[in-house]
């Protein structure tokens, strides 16, 4: 039995079947399947990375762009490039080797929140060339992510699918 929660053109997390801790998670944002490389997740780890995206999504009510004045995509890329401890604040979706083939950041856009996506492993770019220095972006309301969130965490606490 599989739970598929949100919208995959904005964000969606489908929960399937558990291994012993490990369960089967995949994830999209703007229509992108994030979770292409490794999609089994250790269940009480995730839940604590998804409940830290959760805390992050209360602290970003009213807060404004890092980068004001810059695309969310143009904000991607710069924090990427960014050394120092700006960019750790708006860091999203580091949930251990589920995700650790994407580079995400969570960034305030007027009424909405953009997640930014975009994929670094070389194997996975020459898999697909038309990813190479893309930054994916989406907007979401601030209320249905927490939601998907929320139910995932929820979902993954009560081993349900």
């Amino acid at each position: 039995m599989t739970l598929r929660l949100g919208t995959i053109e904005r964000f969606a997390l489908e929960l399937g079947e558990q291994h012993g801790g490990l369960r089967r998670v995949d994830a999209w944002a703007a229509g992108q399947w994030l979770t292409c490389d490794d999609n089994m997740a250790y269940a009480p780890q995730l839940q604590q990375s998804m409940r830290r995206d959760l805390a992050r999504l209360d602290s970003l009510n009213d807060s404004p762009s890092p980068l004001p004045g810059l695309s969310p995509a143009a904000a991607h890329r710069q924090l990427l490039a960014d050394e120092g401890e700006l960019r750790e604040g708006w860091q999203f979706l580091e949930w251990g080797p589920t995700t650790d083939n994407v580079l995400a950041h969570l960034l305030p856009n007027g009424s909405h929140l953009a997640i930014t996506v975009s994929f670094w492993r070389e194997e996975h770019l020459r898999r697909h060339p038309e990813h190479v220095g893309v930054v994916f972006v989406t907007e979401i309301a601030a209320e249905e992510l927490a939601g998907t969130l929320q139910g995932a965490v929820t979902a993954l606490a009560t081993g349900r699918a």
